[in-house]
């Protein structure tokens, strides 16, 4: 007896339940470009290697080429389409747009959203490799320079805008509460 190769599945996208058919194979990154017509998300290497197709789901940075459509059935999955708030751009697309964090564009939609979840991990204390005191009780270390380029060294920029993206997010991090808006991770503690 075959199984079934597709499945009908509820995406949970910018806060709207969005039911379709999809192959089992299908990427996150095809059903949200191919399928609902979200594209702001990229496609680059299509390998999770540059970043350009980095999406938030459940608060988390996940870079959609990698992720099946169908493993992220019911969960909210946040695009660079959604992270404003109607007309009012989310604090980290505004520090882009005022500091040049962008050069020809394509890589952007994957920097913003990459950027919120950085900033929303080092509010929650999520150390990384650039940490230099990794005991929980040292809190939050200082987000500099340093730990912004190791933190966002997942999102590649084809013409190297890096240091008006690390501007970006620094200013980013300074204007507004990292987690604000929903898009941050809910626990504590990164998952193993």
């Amino acid at each position: 007896m075959a199984l079934p190769t597709s499945s009908v599945i509820t995406l949970h996208v910018n806060g709207e339940p969005r039911t379709l058919p999809v192959d089992h194979r299908t990427t996150l990154l095809d059903a949200l470009r191919e399928r609902l017509d979200l594209t702001g998300t990229k496609k680059g290497c299509d390998q999770g290697q540059c970043g350009a197709c980095t999406v938030l789901v459940d608060g988390r940075r996940t870079v959609a080429c990698l992720q099946l459509a169908v493993a992220t059935e019911g969960r909210q999955v946040t695009t660079i389409e959604g992270v404003a708030d109607g007309d009012r751009l989310h604090p980290v697309q505004q520090a882009f747009l005022d500091l040049d964090g962008y050069q020809c564009g394509y890589c952007t939609p994957g920097q913003i959203c990459s950027a919120i979840g950085v900033l929303a991990e080092h509010a929650a204390g999520w150390p990384s490799a650039a940490t230099a005191d990794v005991r929980p009780s040292a809190g939050p270390p200082p987000l500099t320079a340093d730990e912004i380029r190791e933190r966002m060294s997942g999102n590649l920029c084809r013409c190297a805008a890096y240091p008006s993206i690390v501007e970006a997010v620094a200013s980013a991090a300074q204007s507004a509460p990292a987690a604000d808006e929903g898009t941050g991770p809910e626990a504590k503690e990164p998952a193993a």
